[in-house]
C-alpha cells in the first residue's frame, strides 16, 4: 500500500468526511495507508503541503485569501468541499426553549478570538438581527480551551463546534441552544487543499474516489454506525454522544454528496469575508478552488 499522509487544522466530528475515509476502510479499499496529524497550534495545515510532510490538508477557502491579499499566489488549491455550512452551536448553561439570537446582547460568551470561527459568528450575528458589539467575548484560546472555560464557569453561553456540545448536554454542564450554520446557509466553510502538482498524481485519483464513496456514506449510513467506526478518533468523547453529533450533522446538511465546492458556496463564503473586512478585493474561483482529481 501507499502511505497518504493528511493533516487536520481542527480536528472534530464536524469533519467527518475526511476522517470516515479512514475509519470506513475506503482509503484502503483505494491501496492507500493512512496516516494522519493535527497542524500545531498557530501553523497553518498549508505549511504541511510545502514541506511535503502532507499530500492533503483539512483547510479553508480563507487560506487562499491570505495568501492573495499579500499579492501572492497560494501555494495550495482548494479542490474539495467538506463541510457546506457552518457547524458551530451555541449552548447556554440552562434549556432556554424560547431561545433568540437577541439574548446574546450583553451576555458573556466563550468563542474564538479570531479567524473564520470569528467571522462566520460576527456574520450570523448580522443575519440574525443583533449588535454584536454588545456581546462580551470571552477568549480563552483554542477549542480545548474554550471548553475546559465553559466547564469552569466562565460565560453564560458558548460557541463550539461538536461533538463538545453534545458532551456538555451529556454532562449536564449546558443545552444545546442555536446552530449558526442555520443564519448564514450553505457557503464554502471547510476544505480539502493540495499542491495542484499533487492532484495529478495517481495518488490523488486513488482518493478522490475513496472521498466520493465516503460522501455518500456520510448522509447513507446510519449516525450510530459511523459512530462506532470513528471513536478510536475521540477517546475523549461517548460513542452515543458521538452519534448524537453525526446524527445532527446530517440533518444539518452540512455533508452534502456532492464533493465540488460550488461557485455559490464560494461566492457566499466571500460575502461572509468582505462583511468583516477581511478582503482587499473579491476573488476568482479558479484563483482559489480547482476541480477533483478525475477518477
Amino acid at each position: 500500500m501507499d502511505k497518504i499522509n493528511i493533516q487536520f487544522t481542527l480536528f472534530s466530528a464536524f469533519y467527518s468526511p475526511l476522517i470516515s475515509t479512514m475509519s470506513g476502510g475506503f482509503l484502503k479499499a483505494e491501496g492507500l495507508e493512512p496516516a494522519w496529524s493535527i497542524s500545531p497550534p498557530g501553523v497553518s495545515a498549508i505549511a504541511a503541503l510545502k514541506d511535503g510532510s502532507a499530500h492533503v490538508v483539512q483547510s479553508a477557502l480563507s487560506q487562499g485569501f491570505v495568501s492573495l491579499d499579500k499579492g501572492e499566489t497560494p501555494a495550495a488549491v482548494h479542490f474539495a468541499q467538506v463541510n457546506e455550512m457552518d457547524g458551530f452551536f451555541l449552548t447556554g448553561r440552562k434549556a432556554d426553549p424560547g431561545f433568540t439570537w437577541k439574548k446574546l446582547e450583553g451576555a458573556e460568551v466563550a468563542t474564538f478570538k479570531g479567524g473564520q470561527p470569528h467571522a462566520m459568528f460576527k456574520y450570523a450575528c448580522h443575519q440574525a438581527g443583533i449588535e454584536y458589539g454588545k456581546i462580551k467575548l470571552i477568549c480563552p484560546g483554542g477549542p480545548a480551551e474554550i471548553d475546559k472555560a465553559f466547564r469552569a464557569g466562565q460565560g453564560q453561553y458558548v460557541h463550539q463546534q461538536g461533538p463538545f456540545p453534545q458532551q456538555l448536554q451529556a454532562d449536564g454542564v449546558g443545552h444545546i441552544l442555536a446552530q449558526v450554520g442555520k443564519q448564514i446557509g450553505p457557503c464554502g466553510f471547510s476544505s480539502l487543499a493540495a499542491t495542484r502538482d499533487w492532484l495529478q498524481t495517481d495518488m490523488a485519483k486513488g482518493f478522490m474516489r475513496a472521498y466520493r464513496k465516503t460522501r455518500v456514506y456520510m448522509n447513507e449510513a446510519p449516525a450510530a454506525q459511523i459512530a462506532k467506526a470513528e471513536k478510536p478518533y475521540f477517546p475523549d468523547i461517548d460513542e452515543p454522544v458521538l452519534a448524537d453529533c453525526i446524527a445532527t450533522y446530517q440533518r444539518l446538511g452540512c455533508w452534502t454528496p456532492h464533493a465540488e465546492i460550488t461557485p455559490a458556496a464560494y461566492e457566499k463564503t466571500l460575502d461572509v469575508f468582505e462583511y468583516n473586512g477581511l478582503l482587499k478585493q473579491r476573488y476568482r474561483y479558479e484563483q482559489v478552488c480547482a476541480a477533483p482529481p478525475a477518477a
